[in-house]
């Protein structure tokens, strides 16, 4: 053996002295208790470990939806002035179909048909979706029946009239629209029911 191993060889058997005192020189009841208490320890870390991984992925959690409420709250920011400003753009539809039925200026007309397209084309930039109804299928999220309309021409359930239109900004109904939905007329069950008795 050389010299250099005899030294490493001296080195390491110091390291283990230091790090693990001989067994031998430790009592048997101490020796227990050390074990005991070297069990305890492990026992509590994996306990604080589990805790710490717990609590880490709650805050990841927690982060997450932090962020999805922030960007929600963005997205919809606006919704209160364009809820408000719908009231605008129906007076304005308003007077444009009282302006076609009286003898009204075609110049104040135009004008206002102006305004009201600026209005719409400013609100769509910033989300603003009018509801289609008339010819669809009622769909209770974004339709609201006001009455139901006998019709033998048209397929059950579809809306025949628009009492008021709906609007979306992005993704969420802003206004349902108001509407009338066909039915089938009634003698018309009342003969199918004669006629099966």
């Amino acid at each position: 053996m050389s010299k250099e191993q005899n030294i490493k060889k001296e080195i390491s058997g110091a390291n283990e002295e230091s790090e693990h005192p001989e067994e031998k020189d430790i009592p048997a009841e101490d020796r227990e208790e050390i074990q005991e208490d070297k069990e305890d320890l492990k026992q509590l870390l994996a306990e604080a470990n589990d805790k710490y991984v717990r609590l880490y992925a709650d805050f990841l959690n927690y982060k997450k939806i932090a962020d999805r409420n922030k960007e929600e709250l963005l997205k919809y920011a606006n919704e209160e002035i364009i809820s408000d400003i719908l009231t605008v753009i129906d007076h304005l539809e308003l007077a444009l179909h009282h302006s076609s039925e009286g003898e009204t200026s075609s110049s104040l007309a135009e004008g206002v048909n102006l305004t009201l397209k600026e209005l719409k084309n400013v609100l769509e930039k910033h989300g603003l979706v009018t509801i289609d109804a008339l010819g669809k299928t009622f769909n209770p999220a974004v339709h609201h029946a006001m009455s139901q309309i006998e019709s033998e021409d048209v397929e059950e359930n579809t809306i025949v009239e628009e009492f008021r239109k709906g609007y979306m900004l992005k993704e969420r109904v802003l206004r349902a629209a108001m509407v009338g939905v066909s039915v089938k007329p009634v003698h018309a069950d009342e003969n199918n029911n004669n006629n099966t008795q």
